[in-house]
């Protein structure tokens, strides 16, 4: 599985740093203009990290999200001058990493901020595969996804592009819960050395967000306990850390996946291949990315609801008025639903 990291447009970096040096304090439109004194500033690659900042940092920080339009695919981002501003104040910086938002480790060295601190979801997860690991191996079932050494760093001009895409590593990571839990862990511990004052509170907000999740994982094990061994199909592997911790197994044919994620044609022959799942029945659900539809995906979807097989959508941010707690317990069921 390759990534479509999201690229940055040079026309906004330039337009970017030319705002940056034009404004030596925040406008009163800036994103972090509205951070009282105090306020500790945390920007995220996305809303579903930004979610997760605000659960635990609550009133005591002020949270930017630069892709926060559930109808806008990650992928195709374009940078703009206010990210930029944002990422310049930033006292902590949450990006995906795995070569999913590489923009942000651009935008970041292109402000100057070399004093935020840098959380990448994709190492702390413990998920990837370690040095020297065969990409081919099954790093998505790595037993202890706390692993964190080295997980966060002070982020310097010399990073480079050292979180380029992990060859056979499935990044999307903000599915599975180990993952997220060893996250807002993290960034508790990153928030409370920022404001030691509010240390206690930071921990009291982990400590409720990771019950929030201890419930969700109760929710999976349940689905996995009657379902588990069940097939099913995916467009992309967007929410295969969640179906597999379900004890669902993958049947999709990898190079049909593949392809949908690196926006190429599926050869005919893997798209025929795909159709007949459905057509077959061998699956029990479809699980389907919205935020990437094209014909092909179509022609799956369509032959699963012709079969009477349940497609399931997934998203790769938040939908409009949900936090991530809301999200995934919404996914959760529809699965659950799904498969019964």
């Amino acid at each position: 599985m390759k990534s479509r990291p999201v690229v940055v447009a040079t026309g906004a970096l330039a337009a970017i740093a030319l705002l940056s040096a034009c404004s030596s304090t925040p406008s009163s439109t800036s994103p972090s203009a509205s951070a009282g004194a105090g306020t500790l500033s945390v920007v995220a690659s996305t809303n579903v990290y930004g979610s997760i900042a605000q659960a635990i940092g609550g009133e005591d920080v002020q949270v930017t999200s630069i892709i926060d339009d559930p109808a806008q695919d990650p992928h195709e981002y374009e940078a703009t001058a206010r990210d930029q501003l944002a990422l310049s104040e930033a006292t902590v910086v949450i990006e995906n990493g795995g070569g999913y938002d590489p923009f942000v480790d651009s935008m970041l060295s292109s402000a100057g901020n070399t004093g935020a601190v840098v959380l990448n979801a994709a190492e702390i997860s413990g998920l990837m595969p370690t040095e020297g690991a065969d990409a081919g191996d099954d790093a998505s079932h790595t037993d202890d996804p706390s692993h964190t050494e080295d997980a966060d760093h002070t982020h310097g001009a010399d990073d480079g592009d050292g979180h380029d895409h992990v060859e056979g590593f499935n990044e999307h990571v903000w599915y599975s819960f180990p993952a997220m839990d060893a996250l807002a862990k993290q960034l508790a511990q990153a928030l409370s050395d920022a404001d030691p004052a509010d240390a206690a509170t930071f921990q009291a907000n982990y400590e409720t967000f990771s019950g929030q999740l201890a419930t969700l994982t109760t929710s999976v094990e349940d689905i996995k306990a009657k379902h588990s061994g069940e097939g099913v199909a995916i467009t992309e592997p967007v929410p295969l850390y969640l179906l597999e911790a379900a004890g669902l197994v993958n049947k999709t044919p990898e190079e049909f996946s593949e392809a949908i994620e690196e926006g190429t044609d599926v050869p005919p022959l893997v798209l025929q291949e795909t159709i007949q799942l459905m057509t077959d029945k061998a699956v029990a659900m479809l699980a389907y990315n919205e935020q990437t539809v094209g014909g092909e995906t179509q022609q799956v979807a369509d032959a699963a609801t012709a079969a009477g097989i349940p497609v399931v959508g997934f998203t790769e941010t938040l939908p409009d008025g949900d936090d991530y707690i809301s999200w995934m317990t919404a996914n959760v069921k529809a699965v659950a639903d799904a498969l019964t």
